[in-house]
């Protein structure tokens, strides 16, 4: 059984930032090996994203604020809040806008090693 606390996280280095833009705390990494990677991801209002995730499947479940993420390919935008899900199960490129502070957990698959950071693409490299 692995249990975790944000604690722990911060004190293990396990955890990754752009101040004022956003922090992720990552749960569970590749070396837990569970086959995924578990993340509980803070976003603050007014930030854009443009994101492609080339190597993961992330699915991301809304647990508080809004915003939206269009989906770059066909235009269409999806509306965010507590209790939405969207997964990027085709690799999609996407833009992610945060009209409120959003609370966001996502897991990744393949499971993230950990230090990994947005490359030019808005992709994760696969380590």
């Amino acid at each position: 059984m692995i249990v975790r606390s944000l604690q722990d996280l911060e004190a293990n280095g396990n955890t990754a930032e752009k101040p004022g833009v956003w922090h992720s705390a990552r749960y569970l990494l590749r070396g837990d090996d569970v086959g995924f990677s578990l993340h509980a991801t803070s976003v603050s209002a007014g930030a854009r994203f443009t994101m492609e995730y080339k190597n993961h499947i992330e699915a991301n479940l809304i647990i508080e604020g809004s915003g939206t993420v269009t989906d770059v390919a066909t235009g269409a935008v999806h509306e965010l809040g507590p209790g939405v899900m969207y997964t990027l199960d085709k690799h999609d490129r996407h833009v992610l806008e945060a009209a409120t502070d959003m609370r966001i957990v996502c897991v990744f698959t393949p499971a993230l090693l950990g230090p990994e950071t947005h490359d030019e693409d808005g992709s994760y490299p696969l380590l």
